[in-house]
């Protein structure tokens, strides 16, 4: 059984499920404060930042510290529960495929989701500056380009840490304490981009990433910089540990 035979299978089986929905409204939530608020990009004379500036790296800082994490919480463990709930995963098991494969195509599959709601999330920034930008008669909208750059950043910076929440969901059968573990290890993010060994905490990686692009926006604040050694090659390691781990761990309670 080919790959593409079981990404397509995979995908099928999120019609039956609210995960599209939820992403969704997470994207257009994000940006409504923002909206509601644009008067206070006016406001950052202190740090340096113009106005469009600010409107756009305070949204994705949002989205890259907390929202997007938690959506890929969201995302694996209502993937998980898909095949839980209705015993689906003993028959893909039956099935004459290789459940490593089978592990690593519903992990294909949730940074599929992952950079769905990249795109949502973009395409939602558009509209809410626009509309912004008639509320306070300024141009609060960027072009394509850096924002682009932006999204796929925090994209490519966010699979480490999707891993690890592929691994819990896997290895973590009741989804409440994989849910909760989850969520807690997004919290000390705060924390991690602020201390020298913030590549060990792959969590922190979007985060950090936003704010290193906010200190080059905004003349008056220092962000730090990133260094690709020793982050890719931790980031690598972490990732490649955590898929083995999910891989050995996949249908392992249910076959025993």
């Amino acid at each position: 059984m080919s790959g593409l035979f079981l990404l397509g299978i995979e995908w099928s089986k999120l019609r039956r499920s609210k995960i599209v929905w939820i992403l969704v409204a997470a994207a257009i939530i994000l940006w409504v404060p923002s909206v509601l608020n644009a008067h206070l990009n006016f406001q950052m004379q202190a740090e340096g930042i113009s106005p469009e500036n600010n409107f756009f790296i305070q949204g994705f800082m949002g989205l890259a510290w907390f929202l997007f994490p938690a959506s890929i919480v969201v995302s694996t463990v209502l993937l998980t529960q898909i095949e839980r709930g209705n015993g689906g995963i003993l028959k893909m098991l039956t099935l004459p495929v290789d459940p490593r494969k089978l592990c690593l195509g519903k992990f294909t599959v949730l940074l599929s989701l992952s950079a769905f709601q990249m795109i949502i999330s973009t395409g939602v920034y558009f509209i809410s500056g626009a509309i912004a930008s008639q509320t306070q008669n300024y141009d609060l909208l960027l072009g394509p380009a850096p924002v682009l750059r932006m999204a796929g950043v925090i994209w490519l910076t966010a699979i480490p840490m999707a891993a690890f929440f592929w691994m819990l969901s896997v290895c973590v059968k009741a989804p409440v304490f994989s849910m909760g573990i989850g969520l807690a290890s997004i919290v000390p993010s705060v924390l991690m981009i602020n201390t020298k060994a913030w590549f060990l905490y792959p969590m922190c990686y979007p985060f950090y990433a936003v704010t290193v692009e906010y200190g080059k926006l905004a003349e008056n604040t220092s962000c730090g910089k990133i260094a690709l050694v020793p982050w890719i090659p931790v980031a690598v390691l972490f990732t490649g540990a955590c898929l083995i781990i999910a891989c050995l761990c996949f249908g392992k309670a249910e076959r025993s």
